[in-house]
Formats: C-alpha cells, sequence, structure tokens
C-alpha cells in the first residue's frame, strides 16, 4: 500500500469551554481540551485504576461557532480528525511544540444543560449544520 494516513477518532469530555478566536477577515477557530479515559484493574492489588490522556482541539468557522453555542466544559462529543503539530517559542524564546487535532466532523454526544444526553448528529466542517424538524429549537441536529 502506498501513500500515508493521518486520522484520529475521539470519544471524550470538554475539560473547558471553548474559547473562540476571531480574524478580520471573517473566519475564526475555537480550541478546547479533551479528555479521553481508560480504565483497568491492577491484577496485584485489586485497585481499579482511570488514566486521562489530553487532546488539544481545533476546530474552525462555522463549525467552531456551532461547537461553542451547543456544548460546553463536562460534555461528550465524538471527533474525527487529522494530527498537527505546531512550533511555537515560549516567553524565553526556546522553541516549543503542540500537537493538535484538527476536527473535519464531530458529533455531538450530550450540550450545554442537558442532564441526558442530546440526540447525535454527525456535522462535517459545521457545512451539514441543519434545523431538526422534529425541534422547534434552533439546533443544528
Amino acid at each position: 500500500m502506498s501513500g500515508t494516513l493521518n486520522k484520529v477518532m475521539l470519544i471524550g469530555h470538554l475539560g473547558d469551554d471553548i474559547k473562540m478566536h476571531y480574524f478580520d477577515g471573517g473566519g475564526c477557530v475555537g480550541r478546547f481540551p479533551l479528555a479521553t479515559n481508560e480504565s483497568y484493574t491492577n491484577k496485584s492489588s485489586g485497585e481499579k485504576i482511570t488514566q486521562t490522556e489530553w487532546h488539544n482541539i481545533i476546530v474552525k468557522n462555522k463549525a467552531a461557532e456551532v461547537c461553542e453555542k451547543y456544548i460546553g466544559k463536562g460534555d461528550k462529543i465524538f471527533i474525527e480528525g487529522k494530527l498537527k503539530t505546531r512550533k511555537w517559542q515560549d516567553q524565553e524564546g526556546k522553541d516549543r511544540y503542540s500537537t493538535e487535532v484538527i476536527v473535519n466532523e464531530f458529533t455531538f454526544l450530550s450540550g450545554k444543560g442537558d442532564e441526558s444526553p442530546i440526540k447525535p448528529q454527525k456535522i462535517n466542517n459545521g457545512s451539514d449544520v441543519n434545523k431538526n424538524s422534529d425541534s422547534d429549537e434552533d439546533l443544528p441536529f
């Protein structure tokens, strides 16, 4: 097989509300941390151990605005995207690197203020955002 593949699929909980950055040209970027957990039982002690992995998530333009409006800290989401490593300099001028997940598609598994999960809807880069005909609310799913 020739070629390569850069694809990430995660289901996790937002560790914070989405932080938006708007550009002069009208575009925007949303950033949020996503926590995924792995649990296992320690064979020697019988103790249940949970390990949390944190991921830096980037969502762009209309999709970012939809995420900001409908999900927040603690909500559950399924995302698909690709990994991208960004180089930047800290206050001391040292090179630093951050690996981020650039979102292509996402599905809300819960939403702001919901006690129970909302009806999941797959959204591709925010372009498939449509009002659900079964609801009078202005929701994209």
